[in-house]
């Protein structure tokens, strides 16, 4: 037997509706869960039904979704990524998820890659729900990050810039918008690479980079025991910085397992993407699996 897979929507607690999928593994449930979400601007079709079906193969139940503001989620502004709705959403995908037939609620994981990485983090410190945690190349803390992404030459420019766009907000005026990646970056190679369909918009609002600035998940590090923890890296990641992320990791307390790849940020996407989901599928049966 296959797995069963159904298209759904889900409002959030704002009424938000986003769009997601549920897969479901054969055999008699109810089935663990985790819940399955990507990073700072990407949509579901960028590689999370891959790791869905590592995890299925293994008797898991995932929810993947896109984020608000993206994909076929509902929200506005459109290309907006906020740390803190999004970690709401989260929650509202764990409450939807549990209240499934077919998944057990008292089983639920939760796995985030780069934002959302962060975001696992977080929520899984704040949500006792979350029984089994994977934090995949996260972002620890966000003004350590744009200031990886942002020369500090350029960074005052910047500021102004968030100020302006803040006043032609109160008027009005639409927000400004920046592309997400320029060609012949990391980022755009990635893109590339999982974008097969070609619905990725490729931008952002800018002051998606202001509310990043304002995000520290890293500091809740010492909240999620005894949730157990698992955090995927990548020694040569420049995108969420590697030396915060072992910062973060040196701050949880057991139970927790560090995994360290070899390559940059996207490598746990790619070239590392079967250690990398291996080893999340191990984490998530070992404490979620009877």
């Amino acid at each position: 037997m296959q797995q069963s897979v159904s298209e759904i929507r889900f409002a959030t607690t704002d009424g938000t509706k986003l769009a997601g999928e549920i897969h479901i593994p054969p055999g008699r449930g109810p089935h663990p869960c985790v819940v399955l979400s990507h990073g700072f601007s990407a949509i579901m079709s960028m590689g999370l039904r891959q790791y869905a079906d590592v995890f299925v193969d293994a008797g898991l139940a995932c929810l993947i979704y896109d984020h608000r503001n993206y994909g076929n989620s509902g929200g506005m502004p459109r290309h907006e990524s906020d740390p803190w709705l999004q970690v709401h959403d989260t929650r509202d995908a764990l409450t939807y998820a549990a209240s499934q037939d077919a998944v057990d609620s008292t089983r639920l994981g939760l796995w985030g890659t780069s934002y959302s990485g962060g975001h696992a983090l977080t929520v899984s410190a704040i949500d006792r729900r979350v029984q089994c945690v994977v934090s995949q190349v996260p972002l620890t803390s966000g003004p350590q990050t744009l200031a990886t992404w942002v020369p500090a030459s350029a960074m005052a420019k910047l500021r102004e810039r968030f100020d302006q766009d803040r006043a032609a907000r109160a008027q009005g005026k639409p927000p400004r918008m920046i592309t997400s990646s320029r060609e012949g970056d990391e980022t755009w190679e990635w893109q590339k690479a999982v974008d097969g369909a070609g619905d990725y918009a490729n931008e952002t609002t800018q002051r998606s980079l202001e509310l990043l600035d304002e995000y520290e998940p890293g500091a809740f590090a010492p909240r999620i025991a005894p949730t157990p923890l698992l955090m995927i890296v990548c020694s040569g990641d420049t995108q969420t910085p590697i030396r915060g992320q072992l910062e973060t990791y040196a701050q949880a307390l057991e139970p927790k397992k560090l995994l360290i790849l070899d390559g940059k940020h996207y490598d746990a996407y790619i070239a590392q993407f079967e250690q990398a989901s291996a080893a999340a599928r191990d984490w998530f049966v070992r404490h979620l699996v009877p």
